[in-house]
């Protein structure tokens, strides 16, 4: 997309949305080629970073939840996860709280993939954040969490007119 760059201001918004976009497509390269190694498809890796952030956070993600954040049906999630267990990068576990409740997490040998794929890009990006001032990285953390916001925003929102009933265009 075009960006005026009249100013360092300018310059440095169109070079920074450039580096977010290079930074997006680079990622999802990592994550294809991790899927590929494993035999997963791009939604079965959207549902494990899905299990995985949920996991980090403490609020385990439920089978009703994950399809929401992936916008599946039921029976679709079902079977993602039936896929995922049984090659092993999910477990589902019983809430110790309500039984009846579902609560789904990284299995072990998923997760001993998961790191041993991971582990150097983890190693990168340490040595990349070292280079940083603590006052830097709360800028950084401010600014990743605010464009992870407006994007999640746009992305419901694009979900949400992708739902919406067709009209004819003499309506």
């Amino acid at each position: 997309m075009y960006r005026r760059r009249d100013t360092r201001r300018d310059v440095l918004i169109a070079e920074i949305t450039a580096e977010l976009r290079r930074y997006g497509v680079d990622a999802q390269h990592v994550g294809h080629a991790f899927a590929g190694q494993h035999g997963l498809n791009a939604t079965d890796l959207q549902a494990l970073i899905a299990v995985m952030d949920a996991e980090l956070v403490g609020d385990p993600i439920t089978p009703g939840r994950l399809g929401e954040h992936l916008g599946l049906s039921s029976g679709s999630v079902t079977a993602l996860i039936d896929r995922l267990e049984r090659v092993g990068h999910l477990r589902r576990d019983r809430d110790t709280t309500d039984r009846r409740k579902v609560l789904l997490r990284y299995a072990e040998r998923g997760a001993e993939l998961a790191m041993g794929f991971f582990r150097p890009l983890g190693e990168r990006t340490d040595r990349v954040m070292a280079g940083f001032r603590d006052d830097e990285l709360e800028v950084v953390y401010r600014f990743m969490t605010a464009m992870g916001a407006s994007l999640r925003e746009h992305r419901d929102e694009v979900r949400a007119a992708r739902t919406e009933p067709h009209r004819r265009r003499s309506e």
